[in-house]
């Protein structure tokens, strides 16, 4: 997770995932869709899919990215946003 607070004004954090397969993709997009909504988090906006290897799903202050291992490595989100402290990395 980047705290991009101060370096962006649409979002606060980025979630940063990578996902081994398409199901995991898609199994992770729709439990935090769920879950968050349970929680009266409302899903602004998503794009992409799980089987582009690429899914954003738009929270509001916080904006998750769910992406397969190549296209992890192609965007490098990590180093593009790389002033952006890293609050949480799980490996």
């Amino acid at each position: 997770m980047l705290d991009i607070r101060g370096l962006a004004s649409f979002a606060d954090y980025f979630v940063v995932l990578t996902a081994g397969t398409d199901r995991q993709a898609r199994a992770l997009r729709d439990d935090m869709v769920k879950r968050l909504k349970a929680m009266g988090v409302v899903l602004h906006h998503a794009e992409g899919a799980h089987t582009s290897g690429w899914s954003l799903l738009d929270f509001g202050d916080v904006i998750v990215h769910i992406f397969g291992p190549e296209q992890r490595e192609f965007y490098r989100l990590e180093e593009l946003w790389g002033k952006a402290p890293q609050v949480v990395r799980i490996q």
